[in-house]
């Protein structure tokens, strides 16, 4: 079972490497709401939604949305780091990403599916998750709230 409404945002730390960034800080986060994206690179889906999570970094970030990937491997072949950093450059992702290879991050969310989002508002309140293909599409209206670009209904 994910984690429910108005849990906080689970620490950051424990990944194996970052791409992007120097690395996240938990206190780096501090205010500002946060959108946490768990992908694979054996996800076809997760893939095909990469465009639109970079389309918001720049629509969203300079709103004050902050975008963090963590890339979850779902089998084997996905631990492997170099290929998850040639996945990033492909497809020009620009938020940070961070590989979480022994599930540390993973766990801590208990997140069991890819593509999944975990949207936080600036107090760090779980306000929205969202998994499978129509993830991204479910979730920007809540991104939007959470800016406080539109009203709630």
């Amino acid at each position: 079972m994910p984690l429910r409404m108005d849990a906080p945002l689970p620490s950051l730390d424990g990944g194996t490497d970052w791409f992007n960034s120097p690395g996240v800080k938990d206190q780096d986060l501090e205010g500002q709401p946060v959108l946490i994206h768990f992908w694979a690179l054996s996800c076809g889906i997760c893939k095909e939604s990469l465009p639109e999570l970079n389309k918001w970094v720049d629509l969203y970030g300079p709103k004050g949305l902050r975008i963090i990937s963590i890339h979850m491997p779902r089998q084997e072949s996905d631990t492997n780091v170099p290929a998850v950093k040639e996945c990033l450059e492909e497809w020009e992702m620009k938020q940070p990403c961070v590989v979480d290879n022994w599930h540390t991050i993973t766990d801590r969310f208990e997140n069991k599916f890819v593509p999944a989002l975990y949207l936080f508002d600036a107090e760090h309140k779980m306000r929205h998750f969202q998994a499978g293909e129509k993830a991204i599409k479910m979730t920007e209206p809540v991104v939007q709230r959470v800016l406080g670009l539109t009203q709630a209904v």
